[in-house]
């Protein structure tokens, strides 16, 4: 049995399969064959809704607010907390065949298969089932959220009688206020999430009805709508109904042996936290009549057209390694459904698979995710920042609050406000601040995006540039320095002069004074002097990274390399992660780290290191990092690669790009980690291609570990379309659509056009292979080529 088998899912390029039936399978196969657009969100219950592991249908930006709880309050500890709401459920389509429910628990499925298809855009099923006296029938469904009618999902369920004639019933369901059994450990977020819903306006006639509904605390209305087209032979009886929380469509009748009962359930979603009840049903209602007049077969025409453009401008294609290219395909598919119509709503950190994270944004999005869509999708990457942008006020009063100056956006979020009820992880996390303005000027260098620039990225990179100079001071050496914050390590947390939080306040700094410094219309609108903008060039100019020129690598942050060290060898491998098992006081003091830091900024910053520098720190940092967060591997791939220890950057890629398909973290049945499907891209692009975007300014150094045959992937940047393929003694460039861009490679400048520029790969000795703690090696992998 190979190891994809051992995992459930069928390796196959275009393609997630499940073959065959598991109960207990499907609390994390719900999460993997989600359904989503970025506005609308189904996880992969099955239509007849039980079994189930979670069932969830969201909303990007639909949540409910509850108190966040504090044994002692303080200053300065937001004060409410918000939670994603799993919305009216449209996915139920209950069956009896002969009055007997089918359920995959009883009776027998002598056959069922799910794909998730990455071209067609669709999940589908096809099962035979036998009741528990033994009559057997045929479904086959297939559901889509449309990516081109954003307010739009659609499902079409066929059943056919395999043996006799017999009377099929149908119940097509909008049900809101599902039970859930939640896990959440604070008993203020499960009575926000029980019955969050509140009954507005219910109405139902022929094959259609609509429900609308508002949250008890934050106000927020939505409605959902459903209609459907029926086609079976005569004979069909149908009834609607219609109550608070629940619209049903019944559907009975006769079917003969051969014939078939064909439903086509379209779907309608929409949310506003100012329309009214008549305003939100008229909008559904619309985009219901839209789905309509397209129809099932013109939704299916419009997702693969759009799926279509997408993999010309995105497929990266690898060989030798089955199984890793459909992971990182299924990747690419779970990061486009999660972006392509946010249409300035967050970018959640589970996206729309699962309650996780109670639904929240963080810097993930702009490190990890963005990079993949600006590259991609630029309009969804843009998107996502004017996210950012509309929270504005908010990180001005967070930033206000703290005594600072400028926006301090929040650690985690729905709506722009601050949820992290522990000041840590949270507050101290300035770095996100940075982490946008990074987003912001690789989207503008990739885009030329003026638009975008003078309506958002702007006043983005100014006011994240007030919060340095007001957060850091000048010493009496006259260094910058920002102290008593968290980067992104979460095991090392208020510390001085975190490495990667001043490298990207630096760049963040400099990016600022030269927008400003080349519009004075920008520079008077937001009342930015020139004394202003020599602040923030002085600041980034005497901007402190700490060196330790004894052990000659960089300290993580000042005076982390005087800690303690960890007896890794003395940690029981049950006892990771850490954070679960020892206590926090415990783990700031000591050399050990969750994720990527350092190994971060040798990435995003390398530009501020020598490749001796980037050698010697990679070495030191992965004998203690522990990988204790998804967020990781990705990054050390990518590092592992720069520096040239292919194979075990080969065994991160791995790790990122199948945590979710291999449940490592054995938690996914809360959702998907898309920061660590990012790290799928990452790893491959950044790490085996190479790309560096430092200053604007697209640069490659490809390697290819021994494993693999050939890498191709696919960008655009300034309106070009470009291929680059990777074999194990050169590189291959050329343009797709597009005009000539100047790139690097290996150093070289060069020009890549249409005609295809093929340039040699030098070698490289990485020396010695570095060490892990023990016990947290990446598992070695072994592709089993098909």
């Amino acid at each position: 049995m190979t190891e994809s088998l051992l995992h459930g899912y069928e390796v196959a390029p275009w393609e997630l399969r499940w073959h065959g039936m598991d109960v207990d399978a499907l609390q994390r196969t719900e999460s993997a064959f989600a359904v989503s657009n970025g506005h609308i969100g189904l996880r992969g219950t099955l239509e007849e809704a039980e079994p189930r592991g979670l069932p969830g249908t969201y909303l990007n930006g639909f949540y409910e607010q509850h108190d966040l709880p504090y044994a002692e309050t303080g200053y300065g500890y937001p004060e409410e907390g918000q939670t994603v709401v799993n919305v009216t459920d449209g996915k139920i389509l209950r069956l009896l065949v002969e009055d007997e429910p089918l359920d995959m628990r009883y009776g027998q499925a002598t056959e069922h298969d799910r794909v998730l298809d990455f071209r067609k855009g669709t999940l589908a099923r096809d099962t035979v089932w036998s009741s528990p006296t033994g009559r057997r029938v045929r479904v086959k469904t297939e559901r889509l959220v449309s990516f081109t009618q954003r307010a739009v999902a659609a499902i079409r369920y066929e059943v056919e009688p395999l043996d006799d004639e017999l009377q099929l019933v149908v119940q097509s369901d909008l049900l809101a206020n599902e039970p859930i059994e939640s896990d959440t450990r604070d008993p203020r977020v499960a009575a926000a999430l029980e019955s969050p819903l509140v009954g507005e306006y219910h109405h139902a006639e022929a094959y259609h009805a609509v429900l609308v509904h508002q949250t008890r605390r934050s106000g927020l209305r939505m409605a959902a709508a459903m209609d459907h087209k029926i086609d079976v032979s005569d004979g069909v009886r149908t009834h609607i109904e219609a109550e608070d929380d629940l619209a049903r469509l019944t559907i009975a009748v006769d079917v003969p042996k051969g014939g078939r009962l064909r439903i086509t359930k379209f779907l309608a979603y929409g949310w506003s936290a100012q329309r009214s009840v008549p305003a939100v049903r008229a909008q559904v209602e619309a985009a219901l009549a839209g789905a309509r007049q397209t129809g099932w077969k013109g939704l299916l025409a419009e997702q693969k057209e759009f799926l279509d453009d997408f993999w010309e401008t995105s497929d990266i294609e690898i060989d030798g390694d089955p199984e890793l290219q459909q992971a990182v395909r299924f990747a690419l598919f779970h990061l486009l459904q999660a972006g392509a119509r946010g249409e300035t709503r967050a970018l959640a950190g589970k996206g729309l698979t699962g309650p996780g994270y109670d639904g929240h944004a963080f810097w993930d999005t702009e490190t990890f995710v963005l990079p993949v869509l600006t590259y991609s999708m630029p309009d969804a990457a843009r998107d996502a920042l004017r996210w950012r942008h509309s929270t504005l006020d908010k990180a001005r009063e967070r930033a206000t609050q703290l005594g600072l100056r400028g926006a301090a956006f929040p650690w985690r979020s729905i709506n722009g406000a601050e949820c992290s009820a522990y000041w840590p992880a949270g507050t101290a996390a300035f770095h996100v601040s940075a982490d946008i303005s990074d987003a912001v000027v690789r989207y503008l260098n990739a885009t030329g995006d003026d638009e975008f620039m003078r309506t958002c990225g702007a006043e983005l990179l100014l006011e994240t540039a007030r919060l340095w100079v007001s957060l850091g001071h000048f010493d009496r050496r006259g260094r910058f320095r920002i102290d008593g914050v968290t980067g992104p390590d979460e095991y090392s947390a208020v510390a001085d002069n975190n490495v990667y939080t001043n490298l990207m306040a630096r760049r963040n700094l400099f990016y600022a004074a030269e927008i400003v410094g080349q519009h004075d219309d920008i520079a008077r609108r937001f009342e930015v002097g020139e004394d202003e903008v020599a602040s923030w060039r002085k600041a980034a100019d005497a901007m402190l990274v700490p060196y330790d020129e004894d052990l000659g690598v960089h300290p993580q942050s000042e005076g982390f390399l005087e800690h303690d060290e960890w007896d890794f060898e003395a940690t029981d491998l049950d006892f990771y992660p850490l954070l679960l098992n020892f206590p926090y006081f415990d783990l700031y003091r000591k050399q050990v780290v969750k994720q990527a830091d350092l190994v971060l900024a040798l990435h995003l910053c390398g530009d501020s290191f020598t490749p001796e520098e980037k050698a010697r720190d990679f070495a030191y940092y992965e004998a203690i990092t522990v990988r204790d967060s998804s967020l990781s591997a990705g990054t050390q791939a990518v590092v592992a690669a720069e520096v040239g220890h292919l194979e075990l950057a080969y065994d991160y890629l791995a790790e990122a790009a199948l945590t979710d398909l291999h449940d490592v973290h054995n938690n996914v049945r809360n959702g998907l980690h898309l920061a660590s499907l990012a790290g799928a891209w990452q790893g491959t692009v950044a790490g085996f291609g190479g790309l560096r975007d430092h200053g604007g300014r697209l640069t490659f150094a490809p390697r290819l570990p021994p494993q693999l045959r050939r890498i191709a992937f696919r960008l655009t940047f300034r309106g070009t379309r470009f291929q680059v393929e990777i074999d194990g003694e050169g590189a291959t460039y050329h343009v797709i659509t597009g005009e000539p861009l100047e790139l690097a490679h290996h150093g070289e400048t060069f020009t890549v056009t249409a005609e295809p520029v093929r340039l040699p790969i030098p070698a490289l000795d990485p020396g010695p292979a570095p060490t892990q703690p023990a016990g947290r090696a990446p598992v070695r992998r072994q592709p089993k080529d098909a």
